[in-house]
């Protein structure tokens, strides 16, 4: 997955609203949106290939998601998949600290990776290309494929575009945020981290969707 919006204890009736889009390569494998199975309390979207996911919630209010690190420079082959770590969670009873202390004692392991997990105790972000575990204040984060709310023009305009529809009424419309994740502008060049794609593939993958 690549971008999630989210606003954490800034709505009247929702805590926790949050929008996102996958970027994945069409040849991969995927299930969508279901219950699980072999974990019947989580429901998400199931990536075939690693067995994991990319965002998942369970009946008990658990919820995780994740998105890569992009550094195409440091990927292994034999690193173990990265959707694992938010399947783990989701089926776990660990709260989203506990289960992240642990997991920073192994994250090494993985290609670089973004983590956010939440329950009834908080919400929590983790990277293992970062120093330490964040439980996040209240307020409108934006989480693409570097660190949390780096400055990148899809998370800026993102966020801005949630700040909007926050303002708008009290009342949410889901199509509206889906309207948002639509948003194709590609970013002025000037605007586009260099992280090592080149700058064909910073173009392409510069907007929301």
């Amino acid at each position: 997955m690549c971008l999630i919006l989210f606003s954490y204890k800034q709505h009247p009736d929702y805590e926790l609203i949050l929008a996102a889009n996958r970027d994945e390569f069409y040849d991969r494998p995927t299930l969508p949106l279901a219950r699980w199975e072999d974990m019947a309390d989580i429901y998400a979207g199931r990536d075939v290939k690693g067995n994991g996911t990319w965002l998942g919630v369970t009946r008990s209010g658990r919820i995780a998601a994740i998105t890569n690190y992009r550094d195409p420079a440091s990927l292994r082959s034999d690193a173990p998949s990265r959707g694992l770590v938010v399947s783990g969670f989701l089926s776990g009873t660990e709260s989203g600290g506990s289960y992240l202390q642990r997991l920073e004692r192994t994250g090494h392991r993985y290609n670089g990776f973004n983590l956010i997990v939440g329950d009834g105790t908080g919400l929590w972000y983790y990277s293992n290309r970062a120093d330490g575990i964040q439980k996040l204040d209240p307020g409108l984060y934006g989480l693409s494929n570097h660190l949390l709310n780096t400055r990148w023009p899809k998370v800026q305009k993102g966020n801005a575009g949630m700040s909007d529809q926050l303002r708008k009424d009290r009342e949410i419309n889901p199509e509206d945020f889906f309207d948002l994740l639509a948003d194709r502008s590609i970013a002025p060049d000037e605007k586009l981290p260099d992280t090592g794609v080149g700058l064909e593939w910073e173009r392409v993958l510069s907007p929301m969707f």
